[in-house]
């Protein structure tokens, strides 16, 4: 077999069972990777594992849960004997009202996922990426990490902490040879997207058409699109890139 661009990596990626996350997963595997899927126990993650085969793990956790997430790193270690690629992926939208219409708890749910799920994988990887001698940790932000819009409050700060977070990161562990970067896609296809284009109310394909018209190229992106650039941030080609924004959004923020 040819040796692929992650070949005797080994990866975990945390929302890992539908959307972004699956479309990573398949994308790691095909490049040599073998992939640990981390989602939430009575999602599709163990028809994904049951499909791709013995390259791919499924195990449960919700990243707003510390112990869950300890306990995933661990069994991917254990399994595969290393770690090399944590994908911090797993997000929710959270609720679409303006800010002085949030309760406490939809404010906090949303953080709990998209902020501390990011700093629970981080936290837990640093020893096994120690111990592989380095290695590449990608944190899913959003182009709402980089500028504003009138919509999700909780979200949007939520990914602009994704932001500043992979760059403290990218420095504290520099030493240690693991990169840190962060990815800003625009609007994607994926079930959360269709969600949020189902909430508007009225002809969801209409909606898609809207949404896609917001980017200079004129459509939505597809998790492919985003799968690729994880690749490359998980692979030795990027190894000279941390601390970094990798901007998918089909030209949504030159605007």
């Amino acid at each position: 077999m040819a040796m692929g661009r992650l070949s005797g990596k080994v990866a975990l990626v945390t929302g890992g069972a539908v959307g972004i996350g699956a479309a990573c997963v398949r994308r790691m595997v095909a490049a040599g990777a073998r992939v640990a899927v981390v989602d939430l126990p009575d999602g599709p993650g163990r028809q994904l594992v049951a499909e791709l085969g013995e390259d791919t793990r499924f195990f449960p956790a919700d990243v707003s849960v510390e112990a869950d997430v300890a306990a995933a790193i661990t069994a991917t270690v254990a399994a595969f004997g290393r770690l090399d690629i944590l994908v911090n992926n797993a997000g929710i939208a959270g609720p679409n009202k303006p800010t002085h219409e949030l309760t406490e708890a939809e404010w906090d749910r949303v953080q709990a996922v998209n902020v501390k799920g990011v700093f629970f994988g981080t936290k837990h990887a640093i020893a096994p990426l120690r111990a592989a001698g380095g290695g590449s940790i990608i944190n899913l932000s959003s182009i709402y990490g980089l500028v504003g819009a009138p919509d999700v409050p909780p979200y949007h700060a939520s990914k602009g902490a994704v932001r500043l977070m992979s760059k403290t990161d990218a420095l504290l562990y520099a030493a240690d040879r693991i990169r840190v970067n962060s990815i800003h896609p625009g609007f994607i296809w994926t079930p959360m997207v269709e969600q949020h284009v189902a909430s508007m109310g009225g002809d969801p394909e209409q909606h898609r058409r809207e949404v896609g018209a917001l980017h200079p190229l004129g459509h939505m992106g597809d998790p492919d699109d985003i799968a690729w650039g994880v690749v490359y941030l998980a692979s030795d080609e990027s190894k000279f890139v941390t601390g970094s924004e990798l901007v998918i959004d089909g030209g949504y923020t030159c605007r």
